[in-house]
């Protein structure tokens, strides 16, 4: 039997072979790194344009906010440019009123031309030389003349013993043209007022003015009036003592008071703080302990008309009477003490005339209900007199200070009424201190509040200073 052949196994031994599987792995290597290489370069490709985004925002942000700036610029620029249309809208405003308040001064002027008819100038030459009290040269008929070159005579800023019930500029009243008004009586003069003049006339002397608020408003006035001739603070003082307030002028050993009595006469209304009671009583015969504050004084200034309601006499019975009626019993018993107790070769006396409201609008010819609210001008009519201004007060007292002339003794009279009746303009209205916080209503409706009674300062009293000083210098 013949043996099977075993089956051969061939084993391929190729170059070609082997060479083709390393240019695979080479290949897959190239490969391999050119996509890594790929890769990476994508990579900071994308960071690049990250960070050129970045860049392109932050230049957007940086131009949004120049537009913001010059958006603010511009707005900054629209609110000077409103303001300043605005500031000269006001003066525009300010000078057509100045305007027209001069035109129609101008028009006084030219109608009281033709009534004088050439006199002035012989009267202006007469001037100084005239008695106050002669009737040819009467102070307390005329006419307000627009005066903003000598005028005002002080400034309330600047006045540091001003009181702020009457400090109108200091609390918010914006026009000033109420300051520039300079009394012109009717064919002569009223002798130009000196400080310095003044204070040498009171030198060692005492000025007492006696009264209610409005007599306290005149102190105000002169202190104000004097005190800027003092620059030194150290040659000046006041001291408050109960009712009593005191203004000295160092140098001069002068002083200048007010005395709280609005009635004259002892009262349940002397407290110069808590005074306002719905019942007024007086002492009918009771004026000694107000009279003991006064009676060394080398002048005085009285005054009382306002604070009159139910009066009590000495034996303790209540009568209900009118105010004229009050006002009489006062003055009355004023009278008396003086006849009895004045040194006519040591003191001179003063009562100052009644001092008009201006609360009724209707008076010349506006709303009852706005009171003297918004007034800038004065009333231009010559000889003026409102419906609701009593002028009768006056007269009933001149009749009983008459009666004291056969002793020796002159009660000079103020007679600051008509001059001050024009002047509805001159009130604080709302611009001043509020002592008592205003009601819901009462800032709603402002005229309800408005002060339509004391004067602005600088102001009208001035003008009832000038009167004084007037009497004591040329008399």
């Amino acid at each position: 039997m013949k043996a099977e052949a075993s089956p051969k196994k061939t084993v391929l031994h190729s170059s070609v072979g082997m060479k083709s599987i390393v240019t695979s792995l080479a290949a897959f290597f190239i490969v391999v790194s050119s996509i890594s290489l790929l890769f990476e370069r994508g990579q900071e490709a994308q960071v690049q344009m990250a960070v050129e985004r970045r860049n392109q925002e932050m230049q957007v942000k940086v131009a949004a906010n120049k537009h913001h700036d010059q958006q603010m610029k511009s707005q900054e620029a629209e609110v000077q440019l409103k303001m300043a249309a605005a500031e000269h809208q006001d003066q525009q405003v300010r000078g057509h009123q100045e305007a027209k308040v001069q035109l129609k001064v101008a028009a006084a002027e030219h109608h009281d031309q033709q009534v004088m008819r050439g006199n002035k100038a012989e009267m202006q030459r007469r001037a100084e030389l005239q008695d106050p009290g002669d009737e040819e040269c009467s102070w307390s008929t005329g006419r307000w003349v627009y005066d903003n070159v000598s005028r005002p005579l002080y400034s309330g800023l600047k006045c540091s013993f001003i009181f702020p019930e009457v400090a109108c500029d200091k609390y918010g009243r914006k026009d000033v043209m109420y300051q520039h008004w300079r009394w012109q009586p009717h064919g002569c003069e009223l002798p130009r007022f000196n400080a310095s003049k003044l204070l040498e006339k009171l030198r060692n002397k005492r000025l007492v003015f006696v009264g209610d608020s409005l007599n306290r408003n005149q102190w105000v006035s002169l202190v104000c009036m004097v005190e800027a001739s003092i620059p030194d603070d150290r040659l000046k003082t006041r001291i408050y003592n109960g009712s009593l307030i005191s203004f000295k002028a160092l140098e001069y050993n002068a002083t200048i008071d007010f005395y709280w009595s609005p009635l004259l006469l002892e009262s349940n209304s002397d407290n110069p703080i808590i005074h306002r009671v719905e019942y007024r009583i007086i002492r009918a015969d009771r004026i000694e302990k107000h009279a003991s504050v006064w009676r060394d004084a080398d002048i005085i200034v009285f005054n009382s008309y306002l604070w009159y309601g139910s009066f009590e006499d000495g034996d303790a019975r209540l009568d209900e009477v009118e105010m004229v009626d009050g006002f009489e019993i006062a003055v009355k018993k004023l009278t008396e003490w003086l006849g009895e107790n004045i040194d006519t070769n040591k003191t001179r006396i003063f009562f100052a005339g009644s001092s008009p409201t201006h609360s009724w609008a209707s008076n010349w010819g506006g709303e009852d209900s706005n009171k003297c609210l918004n007034e800038t001008e004065p009333i231009y009519k010559i000889g003026y007199k409102a419906a609701t201004t009593d002028y009768s007060l006056m007269a009933k007292a001149e009749s009983y200070f008459r009666t004291l002339e056969p002793k020796g003794i002159h009660v000079q009279i103020l007679n600051i009424t008509e001059l001050s009746d024009y002047r509805k303009d001159g009130h604080p209205s709302i611009y001043r201190k509020q002592y008592v916080p205003l009601t819901k209503e009462q800032i709603a409706n402002p005229a309800s509040y408005a002060d339509c009674t004391h004067w602005c300062l600088p102001g009208v009293p001035d003008v009832w200073n000038e009167f004084l000083y007037g009497y004591l210098m040329y008399k």
